[in-house]
């Protein structure tokens, strides 16, 4: 695959809370709790994702540049969508972001473009799935779950739909005004959880527990970053102590960067299932909101 060793630890993280989600959903079958299948479905959506963004999909040039670290500078991706192009070609040359402003901005970009993706993804799979209820002719008790299963993914839908036109807007006024520095957050993804918190049905003590288990988050999505960053200099410096022939400098830091390998992969899980448990409570406030 080519990957990165930041992107390798990534991978490694994506596939075991995947298959934490999969064992989860095989004991949940196994007591009869998924009878309409919405969880095995959500499951492979999931997969998708993954084998996508890593380019594992067989289609050549789909891997999604990792929304947590930029490696090379911010021009080795593109972004797919003539407006997001437009607004990063706009922020680039106004001369108002720094170069660590930047690279923040460029992730908030890919941060959009994956979004946009896994909303393409389930709007695919929510086409397949009416079609395929279409042509049922006789309607039955199954047929009504069907029904129940793609109610539930057009609010899912919706919901990635909202989440994608308030990062948008988000991106349209941060590219053509800055960044503002009383903004009580600065990751995209904990940004977002923000945004859509507010929307939901939370009281005021409920949404300020939320902010601050928010500032936890961001606390270690930050930490994460930084052993990102460590590990990508321990794999180059690794390469380039193996071409020296020195054995005991190379036995050293092959030993550092087995430390900042696992220790990147740990914290990566921890942050992609903390942000799925905090993604969870928010879209049940949302689901209540509409009942």
């Amino acid at each position: 695959l080519h990957l990165s060793a930041v992107k390798l630890a990534e991978l490694h993280s994506d596939l075991k809370l995947q298959e934490k989600d999969e064992l989860s959903w095989k004991k949940l079958k196994a007591e009869g709790l998924d009878e309409d299948g919405e969880k095995e479905a959500k499951l492979r959506r999931n997969l998708n994702v993954i084998m996508t963004k890593y380019g594992m999909n067989g289609k050549k040039n789909s891997q999604l540049v990792d929304t947590n670290y930029i490696k090379d500078g911010t021009e080795s991706d593109t972004l797919d969508d003539p407006r997001l192009e437009k607004l990063w070609s706009k922020a680039k040359t106004s001369g108002k972001f720094s170069d660590e402003e930047l690279d923040k901005l460029w992730r908030e970009f890919k941060h959009h473009k994956e979004k946009i993706h896994e909303y393409n993804i389930l709007l695919e799979t929510v086409s397949r799935t009416e079609d395929i209820h279409k042509n049922v002719i006789n309607p039955s008790e199954e047929n009504l779950v069907k029904e129940e299963i793609l109610h539930n993914k057009h609010r899912e839908l919706k919901d990635k739909l909202r989440s994608i036109n308030q990062g948008f807007e988000r991106l349209r006024k941060v590219s053509h005004q800055g960044y503002d520095t009383t903004s009580e957050f600065e990751e995209p993804r904990v940004i977002d959880l923000w945004d859509m918190a507010k929307s939901a049905n939370f009281t005021e003590k409920e949404l300020e527990s939320f902010r601050e288990e928010l500032k936890h988050f961001e606390a270690k999505i930050e930490k994460h970053h930084h052993y990102q960053k460590q590990l990508e200099i321990s794999h180059q410096k690794l390469k380039h102590i193996e071409g020296t022939g020195d054995k005991d400098h190379l036995n050293r830091n092959k030993e550092k960067y087995a430390m900042l390998e696992e220790k990147t992969k740990e914290l990566g899980y921890k942050v992609k299932k903390h942000l799925q448990d905090l993604s969870s409570r928010i879209s049940q406030g949302l689901q209540h909101n509409e009942l």
